[in-house]
């Protein structure tokens, strides 16, 4: 896996602002492209369609978790953003403002958001 991913805000149609992540550009291994189209339920099939990436990989923990949040289904959201920050895997993420975080800070960030009211998702 790629130790850099590229991470992105996102203003959604829906109610709230998004950060998705995508491990190659081009590919969907994240959910990236179903989320930015607006059809989180696509997101959470594609990513729960690789049960080792869904319950280990923190940018699709993320992904995951803001999919959920978008059905508004909060609890599930919150469970994969924490299982984001309690991955064993961690790796840097490039804010689309420039900055860097830890995959642990970005899954901090996107407890806080879901917490506000937005979700957080990765690109």
């Amino acid at each position: 896996m790629a130790t850099t991913l590229l991470l992105a805000g996102l203003m959604l149609a829906q109610s709230a602002p998004a950060i998705t992540v995508e491990a190659q550009p081009g590919l969907d291994q994240v959910g990236y492209q179903a989320l930015s189209a607006g059809r989180p339920d696509l997101a959470i099939e594609r990513i729960s369609a690789d049960p080792v990436m869904s319950a280990s990989d923190p940018a699709a923990l993320i992904n995951l978790g803001t999919a959920y949040a978008r059905t508004g289904d909060r609890t599930a959201a919150l469970a994969r953003y924490k299982a984001a920050l309690t991955s064993r895997d961690r790796y840097d993420l490039e804010l689309a403002d420039g900055r860097w975080l830890d995959s642990r800070a970005a899954a901090r960030l996107a407890i806080l958001m879901l917490e506000r009211g937005k979700a957080l998702a990765l690109r």
